[in-house]
């Protein structure tokens, strides 16, 4: 019997999970359906209500939702907890339980797939929202020498630098500041959380804080070159990258998570790459 999923949103055309989660299943040999279900706003827990009643199995949440999926869930994972949102959930009876694994896929794509070890670099993230505080606790697990957060909104950046320090096991330093405060100080990696990109938009970030060698990561995927690309790469910024590789391998963590198998992603983040020109 078929197994039921989807990917829950508003808009939700533009999603590639189907793609996605169709591919692992014939390269893994599951027989599962996937589908996108177009909830009306504020009408998510009657949406997700019926398609659980319908026998769906688990979903996959994109905005507005993910704020939604938290207040449903009756079992949150750690990494959602911290994140404060969800983007996958699984349901068994009354129980439905949640994850976020944005921040895995997104350190699993660095790590792995880029081949950019995080242990002992100096890593900036701009940005100081929900990307971020989902992708603290899988880079501060990898050891890195230090962390910064930097936001127009000061205070929101030192909020979740001090959420960081609280929640990590290790020891690594985690720092909030604003743009101004940046100074002249370079960074091995640097990540772009902030939604700039979608408006095509610079974050008023110093080029001197792209070290020589060092990789610039945009969580936006499909938008080609960026602003934010466009900076690090005239700092002579060594790699260039976008969120594709961490949409792939967020969606391979919540297959695996349903299923028990975990999926290779080469060959569907070969598909969706838009060339970074």
């Amino acid at each position: 019997m078929t197994d039921r999923y989807a990917v829950i949103g508003n808009p939700i055309e533009q999603s590639k999970s189907p793609l996605i989660h169709t591919a692992f299943a014939q390269v893994t040999g599951q027989d599962i359906g996937y589908t996108k279900l177009l909830a009306p706003l504020g009408g998510f827990a009657q949406t997700v209500d019926a398609f659980r009643a319908a026998g769906g199995r688990g979903m996959n949440v994109t905005a507005p939702f993910k704020l939604d999926a938290f207040d449903y869930a009756t079992d949150l994972a750690p990494s959602a907890r911290m994140a404060g949102a969800v983007n996958a959930m699984k349901f068994d009876g009354d129980k439905v339980y949640a994850e976020n694994f944005d921040g895995i896929g997104l350190v699993r794509d660095v790590v792995h797939n880029l081949g950019c070890p995080l242990q002992g670099q100096r890593v900036l993230i701009l940005g100081a929202g929900g990307a971020t505080r989902g992708a603290l606790l899988p880079i501060l697990a990898q050891g890195p020498a230090e962390v910064v957060i930097v936001n127009r909104t000061v205070t929101k950046a030192q909020e979740l630098a001090n959420l960081a320090l609280e929640h990590q096991s290790g020891a690594v330093p985690v720092r909030g500041v604003g743009y101004g405060d940046i100074g002249q100080q370079n960074f091995d990696v640097v990540f772009n959380a902030t939604s700039a990109s979608m408006s095509s938009e610079l974050p008023p970030l110093p080029d001197s804080v792209f070290d020589a060698g060092c990789l610039a990561y945009e969580l936006a995927y499909g938008k080609g070159l960026t602003p934010f690309l466009k900076l690090a790469l005239a700092a002579n910024a060594h790699r260039l990258a976008d969120g594709v590789g961490m949409l792939a391998e967020q969606a391979a963590e919540a297959f695996q998570w349903w299923r028990g198998v975990r999926p290779d992603t080469a060959a569907v983040i070969q598909k969706l790459t838009v060339p970074l020109v």
